[in-house]
C-alpha cells in the first residue's frame, strides 16, 4: 500500500480538489437558476405522472438517489441507464423523459437522440448549455461550466441540486437540502479510512439512500482502481453477504426514514463477519457497536444526500490515495464516454 505522508498530490487529484473546492456554491447557485425550467418540467410531470430517469455512470447514480423522492410525490418514476433504455427500451410515449449528461456528449445520449428524435415531453440535465444535449432539448444547466476533473463530484452535487429545484416546483419543500448545501457536515474521516486500509474489496449499500451508496461506489472504483460496487440493502442480504470478512469492507448509508432499520440490521450481520463496516448516518439514532459511525444531523432524501456526499467524496479520495500514485489520472477511460 503507497503511503500518503509527505506526497506531493498528482494533477488528476488536484483538479478534483478545485472542482469539491466549488461545488456546494455552484449547486445553490445551480437550483437557483433553473427556477423557471423547473416549472416546465414539473408541468410536465404533473401531465404524465410518469417519469423516465437516463444517463450513465453518476448520472445514473443521481437518477437512483431522487428516484424515490418523486415517487413520495406520486410520481412514477424509474431510473435506467441509458445503454439499458437503448438495448431493451420501455415505452416512453405517456412518460416525461430526463436525460441526464454532465458534458452533454455522451456516445448513448447522441445515439438516443439518433433513433428516437427526442419526445415532446423530454428534457435535459447538463452542465453544458451549448452541449448536443443542451441544443437538442429543454435543459436544466448547471452553473459552473464542464467539470474538468476525472471522477465525477461537482457534477453529481449540482445535478442533485437541479432536480432540488424540480422537487420544489412539485410542492415538496427544499428547505433541509439547501440547508445540507449552506452549512457543511465535516465528521472527521480518519478513522473510517483507517478501518478500509487493509480491505481489496468495498461494496456499499443503502435502502432509501441506495443512489448515494452506488454514486461512492463509481468514484472509488475510478479512482483506486479497486473492485468496489453497490448492492441496494435487500439484494446484499440475499446471498452476497457469502463475500464478507475483514478483507471485504462495507460502507453503509442510514437516514432518518423507514428504511433506517433495515440499514441497522445490516450493519449488525456485517460487523458479525468480521468485515470493517463504516456507516454514514443521517438517522439520528444510536451508532451501531462495530462500526466506524460518520454521524450528521437527522436527514433522509436530498438533505441526507447532499450532507453526506461530500464526505463520501473525501472518503474515496483518501481511499485511493492509499493505493494508487496517480489518482485522479485514467488509465483506461477518459472523462466523456464517447463510444458504447
Amino acid at each position: 500500500m503507497i503511503t500518503t505522508v509527505q506526497r506531493t498530490r498528482p494533477a488528476g487529484l488536484v483538479a478534483i480538489d478545485r472542482e469539491m473546492a466549488r461545488q456546494r456554491a455552484d449547486a445553490i447557485a445551480s437550483y437557483e437558476n433553473a427556477r423557471d425550467m423547473a416549472m416546465k418540467v414539473a408541468a410536465s410531470l404533473r401531465r404524465t405522472g410518469r417519469l423516465l430517469l437516463l444517463g450513465m455512470g453518476g448520472s445514473h447514480a443521481v437518477g437512483r438517489a431522487v428516484e424515490p423522492l418523486y415517487r413520495a410525490l406520486g410520481i412514477d418514476a424509474i431510473a435506467l441507464p441509458l445503454s439499458e433504455q437503448l438495448g431493451q427500451p420501455l415505452r416512453v410515449d405517456g412518460s416525461t423523459v430526463l436525460l441526464t449528461s454532465q458534458s452533454g456528449e455522451s456516445a448513448e445520449v447522441l445515439r438516443w437522440f439518433a433513433e428516437t428524435g427526442g419526445t415532446p415531453e423530454s428534457f435535459g440535465l447538463t452542465l453544458e448549455a451549448n452541449s448536443f444535449l443542451g441544443r437538442s432539448a429543454p435543459c436544466l444547466v448547471g452553473v459552473g461550466g464542464t467539470e474538468l476533473a476525472f471522477a465525477a463530484t461537482r457534477s453529481l452535487t449540482i445535478s442533485l441540486a437541479l432536480h432540488l429545484a424540480i422537487l420544489a416546483a412539485l410542492g415538496d419543500d427544499p428547505t433541509d437540502a439547501l440547508a445540507a448545501l449552506e452549512n457543511a457536515q465535516e465528521p472527521d474521516i480518519s478513522e473510517a479510512v483507517a478501518a478500509l486500509a487493509e480491505v481489496g474489496v468495498v461494496v456499499t449499500s443503502g435502502r432509501r439512500l441506495q443512489g448515494a451508496a452506488e454514486a461512492l461506489a463509481l468514484g472509488l472504483t475510478e479512482l483506486s482502481r479497486r473492485p468496489c460496487f453497490s448492492l441496494e440493502g435487500g439484494q446484499l442480504r440475499h446471498g452476497p453477504m457469502e463475500m464478507l470478512g475483514p478483507h471485504v469492507g462495507v460502507v453503509l448509508f442510514r437516514g432518518n426514514d423507514a428504511t433506517g432499520a433495515l440499514v441497522t440490521a445490516m450493519a449488525v450481520s456485517a460487523v458479525q463477519t468480521g468485515a470493517p463496516v463504516v456507516v454514514f448516518d443521517a438517522s439520528g439514532e444510536a451508532a451501531v457497536p462495530g462500526t466506524v459511525t460518520l454521524a450528521f444531523k437527522p436527514a433522509t432524501g436530498l438533505a441526507a444526500t447532499l450532507a453526506m456526499l461530500p464526505v463520501a467524496q473525501r472518503l474515496m479520495i483518501a481511499f485511493a490515495w492509499q493505493r494508487v500514485e496517480d489518482v485522479g489520472t485514467p488509465v483506461r477511460t477518459t472523462k466523456i464516454t464517447r463510444s458504447e
